[in-house]
């Protein structure tokens, strides 16, 4: 019975250990992966600190003969509630990243992964059971009595576990990835024989990635500021959208950021750019959008790369404006530059409407996320005749903004990217050039709190959005601009740096 505790003790003492540590040198994932099983986010910081350094006293509380019974115990509770999340998140359909080891393992959860805690619970309830009074020789005594070739036989055979279980998981890995590989051949042998490809055509590297011309996967998820994205969403503007694929632990996608941001920026008129990433919001925000990268959508379990087949970062896909695949997967940052100037070089940017990919979001009463659409109002058009009161109770009819280029910003005084941009306009506002557009802006909310954004320029109360609306803006913030006679002077810009694209004059007026 000794022999048996003891070995449970050890058992359960390596595990936690391994936990532990692993999560401790991973904060960032061990955050997402507790938000991931419905820990709320202002709680998942502390959350994610006070797990490992549990996890680790309770391995060193199963070390020591003395407090053994009480870690076995706390060893219980925390399978447990282990095993409780993991069965409500099966039975509602989810498989979150387990994250239980932080980067040395982490896969979605399964059945298998709940068959694994219940045989760590059963062993700690064995220990709980029957080592009350005598959970098992201590562990330095124990291996104090052992004789020099006993004592050589334990640490090879430890050093023999450790490497097998190196090796198989190695092997493991590289049968994944041969599987991958033939795989990807079958399709390649596929397509030779339907005549897609010819033998001996111009070609360096396969083809990874969705077959073009096939239909892009739908997906929906949540940005950096709690609004929501879709492919849709991203195609509203009639662009192609090249959808990127990064990681914040990713060097390489660190060193692509400064290109990818010139890009969202020089391009937006053609080409509708989006990230999909990993990991941590607050990492995200730190290394992708504090960079001045905007769209950077989140991804819990590699749901979106795996439904577009893109297997590394930085990789990147261009989805075409019909919503088809547009190119095979560009994997690193030389083949993304190609796919970039093969893409912009093929449009004709005399020809394109002025849009803008960027992030818009409108809040309803209820903290919906809006997403935005393609602008209904014609270029040349006179802006439509509604009337708003500004902040003093006075009238103001839109469509009778004459007399001077203006440029009508709509907002959110609850918007997370209007709060972002606040600082930049204020400035532009306080110091624009004489030639210029006045400003006005169209807001929903309180008078009080539009009053506390500080704007010196006019503000209009829209509280149902009916003005956006009928601009074609269901999202903020947005903007379009209206010339000297009061006609619209271009497309909606949406997103933060294509507003202000469109207040510094970056972009040129669209004409009818």
């Amino acid at each position: 019975m000794d022999e048996a505790l003891f070995l449970a003790r050890l058992l359960l003492a390596a595990v936690f250990t391994v936990a532990g540590v692993a999560k401790l040198r991973d904060p960032a994932g061990t955050r997402q992966g507790v938000k991931n099983f419905g820990v709320p986010a202002s709680l998942a910081a502390p959350v994610g600190v006070l797990l490992p350094i549990t996890e680790i006293v309770v391995a060193i509380a199963l070390v020591l003969r003395g407090t053994a019974w009480w870690g076995a115990l706390g060893a219980l509770m925390l399978l447990a509630a282990f095993i409780a999340a993991i069965a409500v998140n099966l039975a509602r359909g989810n498989k979150p990243d387990c994250h239980c080891f932080g980067q040395v393992h982490s896969t979605p959860v399964g059945w298998s992964t709940l068959v694994r805690n219940g045989v760590l619970a059963a062993a700690a309830a064995f220990i709980v059971w029957q080592g009350r009074n005598d959970p098992g020789p201590e562990l330095v005594s124990w291996l104090g009595t052992l004789e020099g070739a006993e004592l050589a036989t334990l640490l090879g055979g430890i050093v023999f576990l450790g490497l097998l279980a190196l090796g198989a998981s190695l092997l493991l890995n590289l049968l994944r990835q041969n599987g991958r590989l033939l795989l990807r051949i079958e399709a390649l042998e596929e397509r030779l024989e339907m005549g897609e490809l010819q033998p001996g055509a111009e070609s360096t590297t396969p083809e990874i990635g969705l077959p073009v011309g096939s239909p892009a996967p739908l997906f929906s998820l949540p940005g950096l500021y709690g609004e929501t994205l879709t492919l849709e969403f991203l195609r509203a503007a009639g662009n192609p959208t090249l959808l990127f694929f990064m990681h914040p632990g990713c060097g390489p996608c660190e060193a692509l950021v400064p290109e990818v941001t010139a890009w969202q920026r020089d391009h937006a008129s053609d080409l509708t750019t989006a990230i999909v990433s990993l990991g941590d919001e607050d990492e995200n925000r730190t290394k992708f959008g504090a960079q001045g990268l905007t769209q950077i959508m989140l991804e819990q379990n590699l749901e979106v790369s795996n439904a577009y087949e893109a297997s590394g970062t930085p990789s990147a896909v261009l989805i075409d404006a019909d919503g088809t695949i547009g190119s095979s997967v560009a994997a690193g940052a030389e083949q993304i530059r190609n796919l970039v100037a093969r893409v912009v070089g093929r449009r004709s940017p005399e020809l394109l409407p002025m849009a803008a990919p960027a992030p818009a979001e409108n809040r309803s009463g209820n903290g919906a996320a809006v997403q935005a659409s393609a602008p209904t109002a014609a270029i040349g058009s006179p802006a439509p005749p509604i009337e708003l009161q500004d902040l003093k109770g006075r009238t103001t009819d839109l469509g009778k903004l004459s007399g001077s280029p203006t440029l009508l910003v709509f907002w959110n005084p609850g918007c997370g990217f209007c709060e972002q941009m606040l600082d930049e306009l204020k400035q532009w506002e306080a110091k624009k050039p004489k030639t210029a557009p006045r400003l006005v802006v169209v807001s929903t909310g309180s008078a009080e709190s539009n009053e506390a954004l500080g704007f010196r320029s006019r503000v209009l109360l829209d509280q149902n959005f009916a003005a956006g609306s009928a601009f074609g803006a269901n999202g903020t913030p947005m903007a379009v601009l209206l010339d000297a006679d009061g006609k619209i002077a271009s497309h909606l810009a949406a997103g933060a740096p294509a507003v202000m694209s469109l207040a510094r004059g970056d972009v040129r007026p669209a004409t009818a």
